[in-house]
Parts: structure tokens; sequence; C-alpha cells
């Protein structure tokens, strides 16, 4: 099945947020609907053109996990089912096509203010600051590692959440002090404990989770949820089993297509990596578009259907 890719979603309820790639709705004082696009953005630009099926992918593939790692700890989840989402908020009334696939009914929680990052191989900012320092956010790594290298055991490796511009990764102690170390303690049990179930899932399915982040939000009576999306191509770096080997840049299950291109473009000078984004062929798009449908058929044993 196949839905015309959304850009922006324009709902008749309270429009809460808009981000890089979803709008959050109120729905009430506890209900939040969150609506992913097919907006896509790379080197921190929103690119003009949707990747189509990628806002569906990132909501089913949430939702599946959520279910799948419910025992590990609780979600914000309620359903992302559009009729049973149309049947909970009768002001989305014969909008099920918009909603299809792509939206999620979630309890609303306070956000924790930090990104919970759990690293299993070692490649991206974090190799970049290994490279120069032997660290990770300014404290001491193993010797000898080398780019894409497998962490034993993972590391809980927390970062700021930046409005614009790239997150800044923190030390475990800077954690403690901003929210108090019992908090501290379980997001980072917490992330750990969902990073290894997921991984334990995903390897058997070709897929190695590099790396993922966590965002937690808290209830009105103090229950710790894991909120937002989960596991997916956009919060973690999905990398095929079968061609990984350490000591290199490995392929990975995300947008790589759109991320090379204009790497290669940057490259040639031919764009300065600011906003405005350049136009993207259509064969960008749909490598793109086809590298979110691999992961979620993976992961989740099943093709891609956008209205369930």
């Amino acid at each position: 099945m196949t839905t015309t890719p959304l850009v922006a979603s324009s709902l008749p309820l309270p429009l809460v947020k808009r981000g890089k790639v979803r709008e959050v709705y109120e729905v009430d004082r506890e209900t939040l609907l969150l609506v992913a696009s097919d907006r896509v953005s790379a080197f921190d630009v929103v690119m003009r053109e949707p990747v189509p099926s990628k806002g569906a992918v990132l909501t089913q593939m949430s939702a599946f996990w959520f279910k799948q790692l419910e025992s590990v700890i609780p979600s914000h989840f309620l359903t992302a089912d559009p009729d049973e989402i149309v049947r909970r908020v009768p002001a989305l009334k014969g909008m099920r096509d918009t909603l299809g696939g792509r939206s999620m009914l979630s309890r609303r929680t306070t956000p924790v203010p930090f990104e919970c990052v759990v690293r299993g191989y070692i490649t991206g900012s974090a190799w970049s600051e290994y490279k120069k320092s032997g660290t990770l956010a300014g404290e001491a790594l193993a010797t000898g590692l080398v780019e894409s290298a497998r962490l034993e055991p993972a590391i809980f490796s927390p970062a700021t959440k930046a409005e614009t511009g790239h997150d800044e990764n923190v030390t475990f102690e800077h954690v403690g002090r901003a929210l108090g170390r019992k908090l501290a303690d379980r997001l980072k049990q917490a992330s750990l404990a969902l990073y290894e179930a997921g991984r334990a899932y995903a390897g058997p399915r070709g897929i190695i989770i590099a790396d993922t982040k966590f965002e937690f939000g808290t209830t009105a009576d103090g229950r710790l949820l894991v909120i937002d999306e989960i596991l997916t191509p956009d919060s973690s770096r999905f990398w095929p089993a079968d061609r990984y080997q350490a000591g290199r840049n490995q392929p990975s299950f995300d947008k790589q297509p759109l991320r090379d291109y204009l790497a290669g473009i940057k490259d040639k000078g031919k764009w300065n990596g600011e906003a405005p984004p350049p136009p993207l062929p259509a064969e960008v798009v749909a490598a793109t578009s086809r590298r979110y449908l691999d992961a979620y058929r993976l992961i989740t044993g099943h093709a891609l259907e956008h209205g369930a």
C-alpha cells in the first residue's frame, strides 16, 4: 500500500510543537498525538523533498519496539491504529488517510532534558573524539580501539538536547548533578537494558544496532517512561551484520544515500552545508526510502503496511 508523502500535517487540534520530523498535537491534558512527516534532515538542514514512507516507518517501528520491550520499561505508547485514534479523538473524523501509519497517541509526560545515548560500537562523534584524545565526553576509553570496534560493555553516553545544531556529549556525572543521582541512575539502567534487549533481538535478524538514543519522560505520579521514538533508523545506527568489518566506516540502514550525495556535492563546492538545501535527485530520494523500508522489514519480519 502506498500513500502520498507528507511534508507537514495540519490537524484540528492545538499544535504543541513542530520539530524537524514530527508535529505534536494536544488531545487533552493527559494525551498527545505524534504525527511523523516524511521530512528528512541531513547536516542539520531539512531537505525540501520528502522521503516516501519514512514517517510511517518511524511510527510503526517505534510501535513495534514499544510493545516488544514493554517488559523492560513502560512507554508513553497508547496506539498507532488510525481507526482507534479516530475513535478516541472524534475531531479527527474523516482524516484517517492523513493519520494512516504515521500517527501515534501517547501519554503526556514531562520530558527529561537529556538524550540518553548508548554506544555498543565506537563510531560517529565518539570515534572523532577518541581519535583525537582517546576519550569520550572527556573520559578515557580503552587504548587501541579501531573505528567501528565493538564496545564491551556498551557505554551509556548522555548528551544535551539541542534545539538547533548538534547535541553535545556530556558525562554521567553531569547528568547526576543536573537531575539528581537517583534519576540519573534510573536513566542509565533503563537505557542499557533497552539497548541490550534491542540488540539481542535485532542481531539474529541481520541488523547490528551500533548505537542509539532514548528519550524519557516522567508522569505526574513520578513514573519513568520511554517516549518519542525508539530504535528506529533515525534514532539509531543500523548496520547490516553480513557486511560488518571493524576498522572502517560501515554501510547503514538509514539516510546514508542522502548523506553520501550531500557530502559529495559539498566536497565539489556545490553546496556550503547550510540552508537552503540543494535539490535532491529522484534516485537519491528513492534509495533513501528503500533503506528505511528494508530496516522495517528485517526488524519486524514483514513489509510495511501504512494503514496498520
